[in-house]
């Protein structure tokens, strides 16, 4: 294969700056210098990348029997919440194998066409990857189909009873997509993939170290106990832990001594709002219109989704998972219903059956 690399950017529309489906709105696309740091921050290799350590055994495999084959790679399936480094391994699985990358998103193929102007144009062993590929159309999915099976691209030529339908070779590809949504992935879609990997959310071990060498990367001064602060309220995210980072090393310039250590990670982090479990306004805000707007729950999610000012599939995807992991809320087929736990984070008193909640919702609770 030749050691040709080729990237090119998300086709119009596709960004991630509208808080839909999957996507994180805390991240802003529309901040040039945000987007660039972000970038800049991505492992580059397998070799530097941290955590989700089953997933990046397997791909060390898959990677290297590719590779002594001399033949393209599996098309891979990552699956997981936003932020994880499903965009990162497409980077790096491309990298290892030294070919193209392609990139686009599941909303940005509206017809069929877009995807078979996109398939035309790879070359031999270029990896293509589609971000939230659960939102694919079903004529662009029907297209996906035989050439990611045969590697072929069915074209239909003329209209009514004269129509016809040829077949045009395409060079040997991976497909790499992404999904916050695997339940959405259609079955005959989810069986083309050689591997489907879900990554889960990273320990605070793992953050820590994502924070120390961003930090290098950046050029910020921080101590281990401010790594350890920030990874803490982190959500189990390195997009957020490196998001945090930035905030507390503004905040150390500004209003400190432009160290970031466990004071400054402090005080930083309750300035932004985020308090010591991670939970950022909005978090609170969708805690404390369950809790003391609609007592606790059940209540639907497109109720609690109007009740906050945000879509339901931002709630679902975004927030949910983690305050569901946080064991704050629960997902019940009735509704959302708020646990002990999260009552007691609001700083609420849970009520007997009838009775209102009471107490207040502080901004960042105090440790």
């Amino acid at each position: 294969m030749s050691a040709r690399r080729e990237v090119v950017r998300r086709p119009e529309g596709a960004d991630e700056s509208q808080g839909g489906r999957g996507v994180d709105p805390r991240v802003d696309p529309s901040d040039p210098d945000e987007v660039v740091e972000e970038a800049h921050l991505r492992p580059r290799r397998l070799r530097e990348f941290v955590g989700q350590t089953e997933v990046v055994e397997h791909l060390k495999i898959i990677l290297e029997a590719a590779q002594r084959r001399g033949q393209p790679i599996d098309h891979l399936l990552f699956a997981g919440p936003p932020g994880l480094g499903k965009t990162s391994l497409a980077g790096i699985v491309a990298a290892e194998m030294g070919v193209g990358l392609r990139i686009t998103s599941g909303p940005a193929l509206v017809r069929g066409g877009d995807l078979a102007a996109l398939l035309n144009d790879l070359q031999e062993g270029d990896v293509l990857f589609i971000d939230e590929i659960h939102r694919l159309s079903r004529p662009v999915e029907e297209i996906l189909y035989p050439a990611m099976e045969d590697f072929q691209l069915d074209i239909v030529i003329g209209k009514g009873p004269t129509a016809r339908s040829i077949r045009l070779d395409l060079p040997r590809f991976a497909l790499v997509g992404a999904t916050t949504r695997t339940g959405l992935v259609t079955g005959p879609l989810r069986d083309r993939f050689g591997l489907v990997a879900r990554l889960d959310y990273y320990g605070p071990g793992d953050l820590e170290a994502i924070i120390l060498r961003a930090a290098r990367i950046l050029g910020i001064e921080v101590d281990a106990a401010g790594a350890a602060e920030i990874a803490g309220r982190s959500r189990g995210t390195p997009r957020v832990a490196n998001r945090l980072l930035r905030r507390v090393r503004d905040f150390a310039e500004v209003r400190g001594a432009g160290v970031v250590d466990r004071d400054a990670a402090r005080a930083g982090l309750a300035l932004f709002g985020v308090d010591e479990l991670g939970l950022d306004k909005v978090d609170r805000a969708i805690l404390g219109a369950l809790c003391q707007r609609f007592g606790g729950g059940p209540v639907g999610l497109s109720t609690l989704a109007v009740s906050v000012g945000e879509e339901p599939d931002t709630l679902e995807d975004v927030y949910e998972p983690f305050l569901m992991q946080a064991g704050l809320l629960m997902r019940t087929p009735r509704g959302r219903v708020a646990t002990p736990a999260g009552w007691s984070h609001l700083g609420l008193v849970e009520p007997a059956a009838g009775r209102s909640p009471r107490g207040p919702i502080p901004l960042v609770p105090s440790d």
